[in-house]
């Protein structure tokens, strides 16, 4: 388990982090979202004690990292896939990590094979490809059979073969009854992959919540030639409205309260349409105010 307690990380004049707190249970994938600047690989490199927080705490497995005595065999985690050695095989790479943690040698090649790298194993890192340092970074973090997984990314650079390999990866440590925590930016890939989410922005927590909760609300989408007058009946009941021309696309409401309104009113409809929310969309909804790097419009 990894609890995260109030924790705080400033850079100079930059709040990375502000009192964030929150829990990753051990049996699901939890995805750990928010825009670019949102402080999720901050929030990380707290947990892995690579960063002291100004203030608040994190532990895993009940104490801080610092305090685990074999890391490696409690916490694997993937940060940054270039983080071997070029000049070191993808097996010498793993061996170091291995002999450094009292990890025995055996436990190399099965990883080597586990990440789809044992034909390769005598490459030197430096000449790999981006989705090959992917699986190596992703081999290093499986190499103590930890309890608890943290992966940064760790679908960039791969193939679809390799983003089905490590969404099952995943699902399948998790079912272990491991700890699982995974940032990405790919939301179909993390409505596929993850259970539990935790959403950050600014570096404040934005929600805590279930995948399936997320994904239960729904949009409600309504052509009507009395499209105005109709939206500020809806706007009027609490309804949060957009209008293009004759269609509204409707939230915070359900279509029965919809119809009945337009029953009420006397509207017209030609259409009245319930919509599931994509995760994609419930992100962007929920962080619209937290974006920090937005392209301008």
């Amino acid at each position: 388990m990894i609890e995260v307690r109030g924790i705080s990380k400033r850079y100079r004049d930059v709040m990375a982090v502000d009192g964030l707190s929150f829990d990753v249970r051990p049996g699901v994938v939890t995805g750990f979202l928010g825009p670019n600047g949102a402080g999720k690989t901050t929030t990380m490199r707290v947990i892995l004690g690579l960063d002291a927080p100004a203030s608040g705490d994190a532990l895993v497995l009940g104490v801080r990292y610092a305090a685990l005595p074999a890391p490696m065999r409690a916490v694997g985690a993937l940060l940054d896939s270039g983080a071997a050695h070029p000049g070191r095989t993808a097996r010498d790479h793993l061996v170091c990590l291995a002999d450094s943690n009292g990890i025995g040698r055996r436990r190399v090649d099965e990883v080597l094979g586990l990440a789809g790298l044992s034909s390769v194993a005598g490459r030197r890192a430096g000449t790999f490809s981006l989705g090959m340092r992917q699986r190596l970074g992703i081999a290093a973090a499986l190499l103590g059979d930890p309890a608890v997984l943290i992966f940064d990314e760790p679908v960039n650079g791969l193939d679809p073969e390799g983003i089905l390999w490590i969404r099952t990866l995943m699902r399948d440590l998790a079912a272990e009854g491991r700890t699982v925590l995974v940032s990405s930016h790919l939301m179909g890939e993390m409505a596929l992959t993850a259970d539990h989410l935790v959403m950050i922005g600014r570096g404040r927590l934005i929600a805590d919540t279930s995948v399936e909760d997320v994904l239960r609300a729904r949009e409600v989408h309504v052509r009507t030639p009395e499209a105005r007058r109709f939206a500020h009946a809806l706007t009027a009941m609490g309804a949060a409205v957009r209008q293009d021309g004759e269609e509204l696309t409707i939230a915070g409401v359900t279509p029965e309260e919809v119809g009945r309104l337009a029953a009420d009113e006397s509207v017209v409809l030609h259409e009245l349409t319930p919509r599931r929310t994509s995760l994609e969309d419930a992100f962007m909804e929920l962080t619209r105010a937290d974006v920090e790097f937005g392209a301008a419009r």
